[in-house]
């Protein structure tokens, strides 16, 4: 059974920067597609970076593009989002989430191909 555990979120001010980690179970990260989900309030969530099994490959939308960063470290089963240049609009609930793929080199972006999800952490950020 897949366990993620998140850490980090609070509140900054726009232009801040800040961290999230999420901390897997055992051989979760090189076996899974890992991604960061966001929602905000009355929205639906909202895909956010991934990266693939393999550690090779990772992709953002244009929303974030240049600003975030998805890292993991095998030895530590542990997956980073690192947020710069914050903006009011990123503000939510932020998410890690793990999916099994067909390759060590897919990645999935819908929220409804992940099984295995984060406890969410608030991230706010005023203006």
């Amino acid at each position: 059974q897949v366990q993620l555990a998140q850490s980090g979120g609070g509140l900054v001010q726009a232009g801040d920067s800040l961290r999230l980690s999420c901390v897997a179970s055992v051989d979760t990260v090189n076996r899974h597609a890992m991604a960061w989900f966001r929602q905000a309030a009355g929205e639906e969530r909202e895909f956010v970076a991934a990266i693939t099994s393999s550690g090779s490959s990772t992709y953002y939308p244009n929303s974030v593009k240049g600003r975030f960063a998805v890292s993991r470290d095998t030895a530590k089963n542990t997956v980073s989002l690192q947020m710069n240049s914050l903006m009011p609009e990123d503000t939510g609930i932020y998410y890690c989430a793990a999916a099994a793929t067909p390759d060590t080199n897919t990645f999935r972006y819908r929220a409804q191909d992940y099984q295995y999800w984060g406890q969410g952490t608030q991230v706010t950020v005023s203006s």
